[in-house]
């Protein structure tokens, strides 16, 4: 056998500060996913249907935090429209609120591919 080849540690050594380095990456990724999601979790998205008629203010748990609707856009006669403009408003904070975790998970891994 030459030397240099088939010994312990195979690549003189080096790979075991290799992993312990990946480590450390991955443990404080770990910790910055965790705090992100904490404040994701935290901070609140707003959207508005019906031309502003109707804001629904959602969390990052997707819990709707409040819920305004402009007194003229009650008609007693069409309680369906109302009713739609509510679920657009809701739904489109929560796709806020997806959007802005997406985004913001895709800087923190760098676009590794990872999904969450």
């Amino acid at each position: 056998m030459a030397k240099g080849y088939g010994g312990r540690g195979g690549m003189g050594g080096m790979g075991g500060g290799m992993n312990m380095n990946m480590i450390r990456q991955a443990q404080k990724m770990q910790q910055d996913m965790l705090k992100m999601q904490q404040e994701l979790q935290e901070k609140e998205y707003s959207a508005a249907a019906g031309g502003g008629v109707v804001t629904a203010v959602v969390n990052g748990k997707h819990e709707v935090k409040s819920l305004t609707i402009d007194p003229d856009a009650v008609d007693p006669d069409d309680v369906e429209m109302l009713q739609d403009m509510i679920v657009a408003a809701v739904n489109e904070a929560m796709r806020a609120a997806d959007s802005d975790a997406s985004s913001s998970m895709q800087r923190l891994t760098g676009g590794m591919g990872l999904s969450f």
